[in-house]
This record gives structure tokens, sequence and C-alpha cells, in this order.
């Protein structure tokens, strides 16, 4: 049997994408074990940005509503752990040793190829049956009708979370189009809560919902105490808010009391997090158009619109160009760093297209732990939730 380190390096090793869609593979995939998903009851989660804070926030209110949670995320910043853990209890290494070789060594059939995030979801959802857990808070992957996460039958609520620009090449390159497929995990007989959206992105959401049958709850951003630093997380703890009344609706133990105190003591790494106050060091895994757009408005609201350095290190297949554009009038001078993935921009690419932009910036080679030693000055750190991952473990930040 391997190790720990072997599981997960296995795991984390397999394709990204394959030659089925999610869905179909996570489905033969659960039928081989049993469906665990079936006796367990969910709150799913799609949505451009703002999918693990407002799971953060929920996980939190359940907590403090006596309700034994689980919670599936994804990417990890530190440790593959934290993509299953039950309220604040990280998944064992034992159970992953467990469960992750039970699943590397079935044979799923002829041309059945699972990724990594197919691995993780199955193992997750043997561990919550297992666990007894009384409600799953589950976040997609990539899009929604397609995700492999979209085999669950009919969740207690549906959220969509803010819509923007990500993944264009495969979701589609416009909010309608993008918000069709978040849309695909619409169930008959659930309730969807949603935000304000876009007028294209609401219309294929009241339409989707209307179809179906579903009441829409739009809420309103959380106006009162909020544990969670930067403006947008007013937006995901509204979400988070309704979607909690949704449940206490059906039957879930939930007081508006409960909602109150898990939203103002959930926290979720690496979003706008404060890391040092002087200098002011802030890092924050916005990582495409619509996520850098959330951090200039809490650089106008909070900050003032005041300049700051940043170090920015982001992956190649993003539209990074948009991303400097929107967080260039408050840029003094940007460092840009080569982030150990494979799919990362190299840091001298990445400073040759700011200097197109006239802004500011050179690259560095030197290691992320002597550049975080390095600031003198407030900064913030953006660009990639790997950057942000890499430098948490490399300045042993938890994850918790």
């Amino acid at each position: 049997m391997k190790t720990y380190k072997e599981t997960v390096s296995t795991i984390e090793g397999k394709r990204r994408f394959t030659n089925l869609p999610g869905v179909e593979i996570s489905k033969m995939m659960s039928a081989a074990v049993g469906n665990p998903q079936d006796s367990l009851k969910f709150v799913h989660i799609a949505g451009t940005n703002g999918k693990g804070s407002t799971a953060a926030f929920l996980c939190e209110i359940a907590l403090r509503s006596g309700i034994k949670v689980g919670m599936f995320t994804s990417p990890h910043l530190v440790t593959f752990r934290e993509r299953i853990r039950i309220g604040h209890d990280l998944i064992s290494e034992e159970d992953v040793v467990r469960l992750g070789n039970m699943l590397l060594d079935m044979d799923f059939g002829e041309n059945i190829h699972p990724t990594m995030f197919d691995y993780c979801f199955v193992m997750a959802m043997l561990y919550f049956k297992e666990q007894n857990v009384e409600l799953v808070i589950l976040e997609t992957g990539l899009g929604g009708r397609l995700d492999s996460t979209n085999i669950i039958e009919v969740p207690c609520v549906s959220v969509i979370t803010h819509i923007g620009y990500d993944h264009t090449a495969i979701l589609g390159d416009t909010l309608d189009k993008i918000a069709a497929e978040k849309c695909g995990i619409l169930k008959r007989g659930s309730c969807l809560v949603t935000c304000e959206q876009s007028e294209e992105a609401m219309k294929v959401i009241a339409k989707s919902a209307s179809e179906l049958g579903m009441d829409c709850v739009v809420a309103k951003p959380w106006e009162k105490a909020l544990g969670m630093h930067g403006t947008y997380q007013k937006t995901n703890a509204g979400v988070a808010a309704e979607a909690a009344r949704v449940l206490a609706g059906k039957g879930f133990d939930i007081s508006e009391k409960n909602i109150e105190e898990g939203i103002a003591n959930a926290f979720w790494p690496g979003r706008m997090q404060v890391i040092s106050k002087d200098p002011l060091v802030i890092i924050d895994g916005a990582h495409n158009p619509d996520g850098v757009e959330a951090l200039r408005d809490t650089i106008e609201n909070e900050y003032g619109g005041r300049k700051f350095d940043f170090i920015m290190g982001v992956m190649a297949d993003k539209d990074y160009i948009s991303m400097l554009k929107i967080i260039k009038p408050y840029i003094r001078h940007l460092t840009t760093v080569s982030v150990d993935y494979g799919r990362a921009e190299s840091a001298s690419v990445l400073a040759e297209e700011c200097k197109k932009l006239s802004i500011p910036a050179d690259a560095s080679e030197k290691t992320i732990k002597t550049i975080m030693g390095e600031i003198k000055e407030d900064t913030i750190v953006f660009g990639s939730l790997y950057f942000v991952g890499d430098i948490m473990n490399n300045l042993r930040l938890s994850c918790l």
C-alpha cells in the first residue's frame, strides 16, 4: 500500500481533463462503490468566484447550529487534506491512504480515466457517508453541468455565486453561456440562492430556475459583523445567510443567532488575508478578471484607492492582461514571480507584458520566502491560488 505522500502524489499526477465529462466518470466511479452520495444531503455551490468563501460561511453557521457538516472544496492551498473536512477537522492522512488506495486500485472500466478531481470527489463522498455527516457543502470544480459533482440528485439548496469570465475556452466566451453551464447544477425540487448578477447572467439564471419550478432567492449583501476581509465578502455572506435560512425551512435547526455568529467568525485562507500589519501585507487568490475586479473594489472601498506594491504570480492560461489592466491604477511597483506549477507563466514574460502596459515591473528569480522577507512597503500579493498556497506553505501559515 502506498504511503500518504505516495497516495497524494499519484492522485495529483492524474490528468486534469480526460476523454469523458467529469459527471459521466464520477457516476461510474460512484456506482462502483455503492453510490455513497445518495444517502447524503447537500448544499451545491457553483459560480466563478466566491464559492469557497460562501462554503466557509455556511460551514461555520452549520457548526454553530450543532450540525455535523462536511465540506468539499478545491483547490487546496497547503495540504491535500483541506479538500475534505468535517467542520474544522481535515480528513486524516490515514483515511486519505485507506480510501485513496482503494479507489486507485479499482478498475472502473475500459477507457475510463478518472482525473484528480474525480478521485477527490468520490473519496469525499465515501468519507462523509462513513462519518454519518448530516449536511455536505459541496463546491463544483469547473462549470456545473458537466462537473463531477453534478451526480447528486436534489440538493437541499442550490447556490450560484458571482458569475464572471473564467475558463472561457471550456465554458463559453459570454456571460450568458457561462451562466448556462453554472445553471446545469439546478434540480427540480431544490431551491436556488444567488446574488445580484449582470443582466445577461441573471436572465439565464431566472429562466433556468423558472423552467424547473424552483424558487429563486436573490440575496442582499450582508450588513452586520463580518469575519472575513474584503468588500466582496459581504455578497458571499449574504448568499450564505439566505442559503442557511432555506435550510432552516427544510428542517435544519438554524437560528438567526447561529447565522450572525457563523458569519462573524468564519475564516477562509488566502482571500484578502492580512498576514502583516506593519507593513501591511495582504495575500489574495484573485486569479481571473472577475476576482481582480473584487480586489480593486476592496482597494477603493477599504483603502481609499491608494497605491500598493504588488507581487504577482499567475497561470499562463489565465487572462492576466485584463487582470493587469484592472489593477494598474493602484500599482506603485509590481514584482513578477514564476510559480512552481506546470501551467505557470514565467516571471520574465509577465514582466514584459507589464512594461507593454506601462506598469513599472521587475521579474524576480528569488525564492518566495526571500521575496516575502524583503517586503518593506504595503504590499498585495495576488494572481493564483497556487501562488498563495506556496506563500502560505513557505511562511508556515495555517490553512484553518
